[in-house]
């Protein structure tokens, strides 16, 4: 499928040029209005409010369905500490909660959905009283859509060997599809269900979803507007900080100048934000956004100098410089690649500034041996493309994560977050865990199904399922499927990996799985980095536009 190339061939790919431009120069957002912050604060404390009523009866139920509608809307990350220790409470005294009484399938869903989410592993031996004696769901629930849907949304959490909510996923797929095109269905719940058959929640990125859900609710009969307000005002507040994120970066990048320089590389600032945005929007994780949008574009850079322009015997000059990690390198690298190397070691002197006040170098010590691991893989890669060779799909994978920034992306996020990503979190990257593997391999497999084509157009290594096809024997569309049952079986080990106890903060992981969560969307249909108008409307709604109060 491969063959040797001339040593001077530069594989150049013409990537279009930013879709912003100017955009994002003066958005560094006004200070809010001291009504529109009074308003808030009033809100919040009205809600706040309803939880704690929530918890005073003695109907764990509602407190759930109130816990399920804050972790929708986007407002959860106020009540974080209240969420945690009801559940956890609701969750000890109440073992048997979605079998007592007789809960509908909704509730029964919603139920095991919100504590599975939250890291506790109920049984889905709960929705074996809705099945007949012949092991079949029973028909009568099919007329229950809040019921079925639901039950979707919940099979989504499901690990091996459940195969009551394999049954479930297969019985809610056929009749939601059924259900969503039929003319009794209010065009309303049709569009939502539609949505979910498209891209369930839990497999979605939570900022997204977040957005889809308040849109949703706003036409609820049963919504509370209240809450529906605070979820608006809420929105629009973190948008405010996001685009001063976004203004900063903006202004820091250009002053790189890197898009002049480096013409050949893919100029996505505002798309890789928004990828750091999508691992951890909530505000308290401001500088990790930072710290993430920086490492990445370097690294960026660095990844389209080795696929898309380096001849082997530069690129093997930047790699030894790397390794030696020296200012004194400079001059033994191509005059073009100079900036691009001082700017990094500058970037990571900066970092190490910052966190050895704090008592964290070791953090930044550690990311760096990362760049260098992501550049042997960059260099390997180039090596395997000039020599036309194909690598076995294992070994291609095994490289393959390491230039995915498998251990690298995880680290640039915890230096940015202090207060729970200590030494034994690092400790914990180190490992390798399967939580990151399964993330970062499901993040592979999807974008590179979406990309090989027009990777292979112009000259690139043999891709994963290059490598796949050429071991096995298989056509395009089989290997695609064998890369969906992977995918499948992957979610099933990340599901898993985030139930309690867990080795580290749920935090840490979550920031982890969201990878595989961006794969999803990113590249759904197309390469959404390379081709930046596949995300513009995402881009707009998270960053530009606000939402109408």
């Amino acid at each position: 499928m491969s063959s040797k190339v001339h040593e001077n061939y530069r594989p150049l790919a013409n990537f279009r040029p930013s879709i912003w431009k100017d955009t994002f120069d003066s958005m560094s957002s006004p200070k809010l209005e001291l009504e529109y912050d009074k308003q808030f604060e009033e809100l919040k404390e009205q809600v706040k409010e309803m939880l704690s009523t929530a918890s005073s009866t003695e109907d764990p139920v509602k407190e759930v369905i109130l816990i399920n509608s804050l972790c929708r809307l986007g407002v959860s990350h106020h009540f974080e500490t209240e969420i945690e220790e009801r559940l956890y409470h609701i969750f000890e005294t109440h073992p048997d909660l979605a079998a007592e009484n007789d809960y509908d399938l909704y509730t029964v869903a919603l139920i095991f959905r919100i504590f599975r989410q939250h890291g506790f592993k109920m049984s889905c031996g709960v929705f074996n009283k809705f099945k007949e004696l012949d092991g079949k769901f029973k028909e009568s629930v099919v007329s229950d859509v809040r019921g079925m849907l639901s039950l979707y949304e919940a099979t989504q959490l499901r690990v091996h060997k459940e195969d009551i909510l394999e049954e479930a996923l297969t019985f809610t797929k056929a009749h939601l599809k059924k259900i969503s095109l039929a003319p009794y269905t209010s065009p309303h719940l049709a569009n939502h269900i539609t949505e979910a058959l498209q891209q369930p929640f839990n497999t979605g990125v939570p900022r997204l979803e977040e957005l889809k859900y308040i849109s949703f609710y706003e036409h609820e009969e049963s919504r509370n507007d209240t809450l529906l307000k605070f979820a608006k005002f809420d929105f629009n507040h973190v948008q405010l900080l996001h685009k001063q994120e976004l203004s900063y970066l903006t202004s820091w990048w250009k002053d790189l100048n890197f898009a002049s320089i480096y013409c050949y590389m893919r100029d996505r600032l505002v798309e890789i934000y928004f990828w750091s945005m999508a691992q951890h929007y909530k505000p308290c994780y401001s500088r990790a956004r930072i710290i993430v949008t920086k490492i990445t574009m370097m690294t960026m850079v660095i990844d389209d100098t080795y696929d898309a322009y380096g001849l082997l015997d530069e690129l093997q000059c930047f790699t030894d410089a790397i390794e030696r990690w020296d200012i004194d390198a400079l001059s033994q690298l191509p005059d073009y690649l100079k900036p691009l190397y001082r700017s990094l070691l500058n970037l990571f002197e900066e970092l190490n500034n910052e966190v050895t006040e704090e008592g964290r170098s070791y953090s930044i010590s550690f990311t760096k041996e990362m760049v260098k691991e992501v550049v042997r893989a960059y260099f390997v890669e180039a090596q395997w493309f000039r020599e036309g060779f194909v690598p076995s799909f294992d070994e291609r994978m095994s490289n393959a994560l390491i230039s995915a920034c498998c251990v690298l992306l995880p680290a640039a996020t915890f230096t940015g977050i202090r207060e729970i990503a200590g030494v034994h979190a690092f400790e914990w990257l180190q490992s390798k865990p399967k939580v990151m593997i399964s993330s970062f391999t499901i993040l592979r497999l999807i974008a590179d199904l979406v990309s090989h084509k027009d990777e292979q157009k112009r000259g690139h290594v043999a891709s994963v399922v290059e490598s796949y096809m050429e071991e096995y024997g298989t056509s395009r569309m089989e290997t695609a499927e064998k890369f969906k049952i992977m995918i499948t079986n992957l979610w099933k080990d990340i599901n898993e990996e985030c139930m309690r106890p867990t080795v580290v903060p749920l935090q840490l992981i979550t920031g982890i799985v969201n990878v595989a969560r961006i794969a999803e969307v990113f590249y759904k249909e197309v390469d959404g980095v390379t081709n930046p108008e596949y995300l513009k409307d995402y881009v707009r709604k998270l960053f530009v536009d606000p939402i109408p109060l």
